[in-house]
């Protein structure tokens, strides 16, 4: 029995994978070539930057974005903290495309959704509380201390408004901005967007205008990054 469940997971998993990137790829196709005059327009304004494909926010005022507005490409990541394999993501290949953020070759917009439920809807709307705070990212790395995942209880609102605490951010601040109508309408935007590109499962990536779904090495979203870069990259 035991040998039974293990190849079925080994063939379920892969194959969602492969119907969850399917689908995003589909999503994007549609979304990039449709005839919206709202996406019209927004490709317009992007022109400058031929890898955007209107989902891109390239705001200096995004507390979730990362690096220049003016990189020459972005890495949209959608999100969920109660998802194990973002957190192995986070801890094994975030830094190094941090890296390249800081080397001005990139730009990250995280989108944090709520895939697994209200623990981690409250989890979303913390971490844009500790981005208003300008500590997005120690917030979302302390989310996934060591690659693990934190367990729904230590999702409570009691539980995020401490993790703020321990890490020198106002807890006052951080818990009135935590439950406040602008973050919700910041989350719901994130999911919105989630909806739009077709990213159902996290976590999914749109790196350059192509879609990636699951996590991976650091060489897969290098690699691809590299070959949009002027001159085959660095």
């Amino acid at each position: 029995m035991g040998e039974r469940r293990s190849a079925l997971s080994s063939w379920l998993v892969p194959t969602l994978v492969v119907i969850v990137a399917a689908a995003l790829v589909a999503s994007i196709v549609i979304f990039a070539g449709g005839d919206d005059s709202e996406t019209a327009d927004k490709a317009d304004s992007t022109s400058a930057f031929p890898y955007d494909i209107g989902i891109e926010s390239r705001d200096a005022d995004d507390p979730l974005g990362m690096g220049r507005v003016d990189a020459p490409i972005t890495m949209v990541v959608f999100s969920d903290y109660q998802c194990p394999y973002c957190a192995k993501w986070t801890r094994d290949t975030l830094p190094a495309m941090l890296k390249r953020v800081k080397d001005g070759d990139l730009r990250i917009e995280m989108r944090d959704i709520s895939v697994f439920g209200d623990p981690s809807r409250r989890a979303a709307e913390a971490s844009y509380a500790a981005a208003l705070q300008d500590r997005h990212l120690d917030y979302h790395n302390a989310l996934f201390a060591d690659g693990d995942k934190r367990s729904a209880d230590e999702l409570s609102e009691d539980a995020l408004v401490r993790l703020a605490g321990s890490l020198g951010l106002d807890a006052d601040r951080f818990r009135a901005d935590m439950t406040s109508q602008a973050t919700a309408a910041a989350v719901d935007r994130s999911e919105e967007l989630a909806a739009r590109v077709g990213a159902y499962s996290t976590p999914s990536f749109i790196l350059g205008g192509q879609p990636i779904a699951g996590a991976g090495p650091s060489d897969l979203y290098l690699d691809k990054l590299d070959a949009m870069l002027p001159a085959g990259g660095k």
